[in-house]
């Protein structure tokens, strides 16, 4: 985990997996004169691009360079988190693997693994990690994208709606005690994530992520 600032903040802390580009990204953004974000992404140089923006702001950002899918690095990173700060005001889940589209008949047993791993496991061992750093005040969000059952999108469709039951019944649990648990319904984005399901589309007709961050922060807030 890298402090890109200096001083602790007395700001909430956002935590935000998957803030490298699209949604999460512009979240991030969005959430940066409110919140102390904590970046998780794999990618290194976005990470980057994005807390220079974040700055610009007048943000703060802690970035963590990590694979939510180990699960030692992020029980060390929430781990870190309760030692620095002792709470997550808000988690924000947008990392999502996105296996190419193809027959069922045809998966590729590699892309059904990295698909379950990322979309479902992960988010099944970081419920545990994060629910005790939101406590009964805080909010956790979650993004929904209803491809299950649809032709060619086998892979991620299933281990997406793996990942929102996962997310429902947490929901469920929590109703009364907290934390709040949203699951949320994003308008299309020019997303990599859509580009790879939808290649050749007219992206001038899909909503800007930073307009859907802007539509989207009431609820998560």
């Amino acid at each position: 985990m890298t402090q890109t600032h200096a001083q602790d903040t007395a700001r909430p802390i956002a935590l935000i997996t998957g803030a490298s580009r699209g949604l999460g990204a512009a979240l991030a953004e969005a959430l940066a004169p409110t919140h102390h974000i904590v970046a998780v992404a794999r990618t290194v140089g976005a990470l980057e691009e994005l807390d220079d923006r974040i700055k610009a702001k007048g943000g703060e950002a802690t970035l963590a360079p990590m694979d939510i899918a180990n699960p030692d690095a992020m029980a060390q990173l929430c781990r870190s988190i309760n030692d620095r700060w002792g709470s997550v005001a808000l988690w924000v889940h947008s990392a999502v693997h996105a296996a190419p589209l193809t027959l069922t008949g045809h998966l590729d047993a590699k892309d059904m693994e990295k698909s379950f791993t990322i979309n479902a496991i992960a988010t099944g061992r970081l419920i545990p990690f994060v629910a005790p750093l939101l406590g009964e005040t805080g909010t956790a969000v979650f993004f929904d994208d209803p491809r299950a059952g649809e032709k060619f999108f086998g892979a991620y469709g299933a281990s997406k709606a793996a990942q929102i039951a996962l997310a429902k019944s947490w929901q469920a649990e929590t109703a009364k005690t907290g934390p709040r648990v949203h699951i949320l319904a994003p308008n299309p984005m020019p997303t990599a994530t859509r580009a790879r399901f939808h290649p050749g589309e007219d992206r001038a007709t899909l909503a800007d992520p930073h307009a859907e961050a802007a539509r989207l922060l009431p609820a998560l807030l």
